[in-house]
């Protein structure tokens, strides 16, 4: 395969879940900004119908729950275009339903993908940012990521993990002169509440109908009818990767913003009032 010089190009992008969504339409704004982007996916002829063969596209089969693919991406991604400056680790789905209602099987497949598939990827490609002491890691968290709630606690543990993950790797990578963010987007106007990204939990229990339930009834009243505009949300991924000192956490959308506000006020009010018991724990000076 011919390698494609370096200076080609403004940045060389690295996208999981790159086929459809969210994913499809960050490489569209890449691509129109002048970079070269590696679309990776699990169908390898559903990224071609997409993105065609052009010299600034490359596509990479990956199921990033396989080690083996993921570096094998990341080598295919070395040897066409010399480098990789932006990982964008975008490759996820939900689960919806009530913590108890959760099938196990289906938990565990959801940590394979957004927690341990993150990390498959984000370790095959470190190596080669690491060797140019420069690059950007996103990591594509949620709302809910900073706040769980009723009816997708589970799908939100596996955002609040990769939130741990952002906030360590953005201290380790920071003195190698590489960047980690961490994305919260609130509800974007994607395909994330169909089947094709949201498994719904088989077991109905009815004594959660108050509270996972109605979540599952209003996923169906707000589905593409959500208030963010995802290609604005793509749009604004071009300017964070152009900031010279990117932020650890972007939010985006007004829901996630307010969700954040909300949260850190109930957080503040709740430490204050338990402050007492709180300190009461550590040795007497």
């Amino acid at each position: 395969m011919t390698t494609t010089t370096s200076s080609s190009f403004k940045r060389v992008w690295f996208i999981t879940g790159a086929a459809r969504g969210l994913g499809a339409l960050i490489a569209d704004a890449a691509l129109a900004d002048g970079n070269a982007v590696v679309v990776a996916g699990r169908n390898l002829a559903a990224l071609a119908k997409r993105f065609g063969d052009a010299p600034n596209v490359l596509a990479v089969q990956l199921d990033v729950t396989d080690e083996t693919q993921a570096r094998a991406a990341a080598s295919a991604a070395i040897g066409r275009f010399g480098r990789i400056d932006v990982l964008i680790n975008n490759a996820g789905f939900g689960l919806l339903g009530a913590v108890e209602e959760a099938d196990d099987a289906d938990v565990r497949r959801m940590y394979d993908t957004n927690v341990f598939g993150l990390l498959n990827v984000t370790r095959a490609i470190l190596p080669h940012m690491r060797e140019r002491k420069a690059g950007h890691v996103i990591n594509i968290s949620s709302i809910g990521g900073y706040r769980s709630a009723a009816g997708f606690g589970v799908y939100c543990s596996t955002k609040f993990a990769v939130e741990g993950l952002t906030e360590a790797l953005h201290d380790e990578l920071a003195p190698l002169g590489i960047h980690a963010t961490v994305v919260e987007p609130g509800y974007f106007r994607t395909d994330f509440l169909d089947a094709t990204s949201l498994v719904k939990s088989p077991t109905i229990i009815a004594d959660y109908a108050e509270t996972a339930g109605q979540v599952r009834e209003r996923a169906v009243q707000i589905n593409h009818q959500q208030p963010g505009d995802p290609k604005r949300l793509a749009a604004a991924m071009i300017k964070l990767v152009d900031a010279d000192q990117p932020p650890l956490r972007m939010p985006f959308g007004t829901d996630t913003l307010a969700a954040i506000a909300d949260k850190n006020a109930y957080v503040a009010e709740e430490t204050a009032a338990w402050s007492e018991l709180a300190a009461s724990t550590d040795f007497p000076r």
